[in-house]
């Protein structure tokens, strides 16, 4: 066999080489994942923003009324961390106005050093009872609380059985009564405002609420928003 007849194996170019399939990997967390890490977050920060708030008022002048309310929002923290991964949220920019002005209110209201306009145990029992409507709601909720509108399942039972925002309707409550127990100017603006936002709020959920056809169905039986009789 002659040299110039020997067949050397040809090898292809890495242009004409086959493709290998490559597994890619992705790192980066999901931006659901994100917006649950800064929603987490930003009711931690709230809530300790009110810690020093009324704890310290507590201490200076012994007032329970403050301390009521402080109660009643530490359960948030506590089910927002345990809560369940949303069916659908609505991102609206209305939704998240309204959310943001009802959550940031609270923390920004201060305790008067003025006269009260009721005693102190006046409030603290107004104060109380909208807190037991407020944890009645949330225990009825459990891992299907939650902070921005969303449907992560729907709840008809205990409280949620005379109105469809019972929470709701006991802030509204201990609000009221933190009002009288301190009232100025700001935290009259401040509670107004973060009220009116969640009345706004509460509409913006039962809007995305209603395309559940069982939601619809709960809103046959329970025809009040926020109070038994008037709305």
């Amino acid at each position: 066999m002659n040299r110039t007849d020997q067949r050397w194996p040809v090898f292809p170019s890495a242009a004409q080489a086959p493709p290998q399939e490559l597994e890619t990997v992705s790192i980066a967390p999901s931006v659901d994942a994100v917006r649950d890490f800064v929603a987490r977050a930003f009711v931690a920060g709230l809530f300790a923003m009110m810690s020093v708030n009324l704890f310290s008022d507590f201490m200076r002048t012994g007032h329970i009324t403050g301390l009521l309310l402080l109660a009643s929002e530490s359960l948030v923290v506590v089910l927002t961390i345990v809560r369940r991964r949303a069916n659908l949220t609505d991102r609206s920019v209305a939704a998240v106005v309204a959310t943001t002005l009802s959550l940031a209110g609270p923390p920004l209201v201060r305790a008067a050093d003025g006269h009260a306009l009721a005693p102190d145990m006046m409030t603290a029992l107004i104060s109380g009872v909208g807190l037991l409507v407020v944890i009645a709601g949330k225990v009825a909720l459990g891992r299907s609380f939650g902070i921005a509108p969303a449907n992560r399942g729907i709840v008809a039972r205990g409280p949620y059985g005379f109105v469809r925002h019972p929470i709701y309707s006991g802030y509204i409550v201990t609000h009221i009564a933190f009002a009288i127990a301190h009232p100025s100017p700001w935290n009259l603006i401040i509670l107004v405002i973060a009220d009116g936002a969640l009345v706004v709020r509460s509409l913006i959920e039962e809007r995305l609420l209603r395309t559940d056809t069982q939601y619809e169905s709960y809103c046959g039986r329970v025809g009040w928003h926020l109070v038994p009789g008037i709305f």
